[in-house]
């Protein structure tokens, strides 16, 4: 008797995925797929701006480096390996050098975003 073993699968190139910088981050963007979004984050200093989401739980790994994640004023500080999970409607911004994953449930929308500082410093 032989088994076969059928994959399905979604293979998306690194050279497809969508780069941008802002607030002191660059950003990878992956597309959406089911509830989800996907975007692979690299700073030097952190993200360069307050603001919170009306709809998205945002949900980062720390893959290298350090830093901390201020929300609602509160520093938390994160390293390598760490797993932090951030609400909708916290204010979020971060500082440090860092490599994060940022998963979010339901994917990003700019109209869910709500800036509350432009630039922290």
């Amino acid at each position: 008797m032989r088994f076969y073993c059928f994959m399905k699968y979604q293979l998306i190139k690194s050279i497809d995925v969508f780069r941008k910088e802002k607030f002191g981050v660059k950003i990878d963007v992956y597309p959406a797929i089911g509830n989800c979004e996907v975007v692979l984050v690299n700073t030097n200093v952190g993200h360069n701006q307050e603001f919170y989401d009306k709809i998205s739980t945002f949900n980062y790994i720390i893959l290298e480096g350090s830093g901390s994640f201020f929300l609602n004023d509160e520093e938390i500080k994160v390293s390598h390996g760490d797993f932090i999970t951030i609400e909708p409607n916290t204010r979020i911004y971060y500082k440090g050098k860092m490599k994060l994953v940022l998963v979010t449930t339901p994917p990003w929308q700019a109209e869910n975003e709500i800036e509350i500082r432009p630039k922290i410093w």
